[in-house]
């Protein structure tokens, strides 16, 4: 991936020399968030978002948290500039989408954090993998998730650490544009299964998104090189619900999906990225996923 040498974003917060406290709040979604509930909860017998806690406390307003001190990152720190980069073509990307469309985009913040972290939706822990929470319009990461995606999920590569933020930014899209509090409205109204189903639908929006950011910072700033598509591609795989129900032992179990299989996921991440419209990724009005 073509990043040096392009602009970072100023909306980066270096939490890594803090701590943090524990508060309430609501649901923070993640791209990696069952990673290791998956490896481990399922081994255990034990609902992994019972561990996570991640389908609890909806509704919740946004708490009043004490933020750990925060600081911009080191120059000297070339994988906080990578991120800060590819949030900054997020940025561009995103605000040229909304103003086509008549509309202003609000760019979130991204918080590098180590261990864990107090967000508006609860305490961030890196074991979660990186999240987005709605309501302080934050995507969290533990920088030492990338680790995780190249040794232990076997998703190596810049571009695949890329689609990993913009991702993220996609269920900041989603909160922008008022999806995820529709789908977080059902909450309590359906029942589990499917209310995970929306879930599922809500990730691979996401993953759209994330294909439609790199669609047009493709045609802007040629940002891609050989390999960078299936880079990506090969992640979506590795973090479908079946390949980490595989990965941990257990049994492949369709109704405890949240975030789509990993064909779905890749196919979700074409079509944003061959497509490049909000349209194109209405997962919620697709007949099949």
């Amino acid at each position: 991936m073509k990043w040096e040498g392009n602009r970072e974003s100023d909306n980066v917060e270096d939490r890594r020399g803090g701590g943090g406290f524990q508060v309430p709040g609501g649901r923070g979604i993640g791209i990696g968030s069952l990673v290791i509930a998956l490896l481990g909860g399922w081994l255990l017998g034990i609902n992994p978002l019972t561990l996570l806690g991640l389908l609890g406390g909806g509704g919740a307003p946004p708490a009043q948290v004490q933020q750990a001190p925060a600081q911009r990152p080191p120059a000297d720190d070339p994988l906080a500039r990578f991120v800060s980069t590819v949030l900054a073509d997020t940025e561009d990307v995103w605000h040229g989408v909304f103003r086509e469309a008549g509309g202003r985009y609000q760019e979130p913040r991204l918080v590098l954090f180590r261990g864990a972290t107090p967000t508006a939706c609860g305490t961030g822990q890196a074991a979660m993998g990186p999240f987005y929470c709605p309501a302080d319009q934050k995507v969290y990461i533990d920088l030492g998730f990338y680790e995780t995606l190249q040794s232990r999920l076997g998703a190596p590569g810049d571009f695949a650490q890329a689609y990993v933020i913009a991702h993220e930014v996609g269920h900041h899209v989603q909160n922008l544009l008022g999806i995820s509090a529709k789908v977080d409205q059902m909450r309590g109204r359906v029942g589990q299964a499917e209310y995970n189903r929306l879930s599922v639908r809500l990730e691979l929006q996401a993953d759209c998104f994330a294909g439609v950011w790199a669609h047009h910072a493709q045609n802007a700033r040629q940002i891609l090189e050989q390999g960078d598509v299936e880079e990506a591609m090969n992640a979506a795989a590795k973090i479908g619900d079946d390949a980490l129900q595989r990965s941990g032992g257990g049994a492949v179990v369709p109704e405890s999906f949240t975030h789509g299989t990993s064909a779905q996921r890749q196919r979700w991440f074409h079509t944003g990225l061959r497509q490049g419209s909000l349209k194109a990724c209405d997962t919620f009005a697709a007949r099949a996923l």
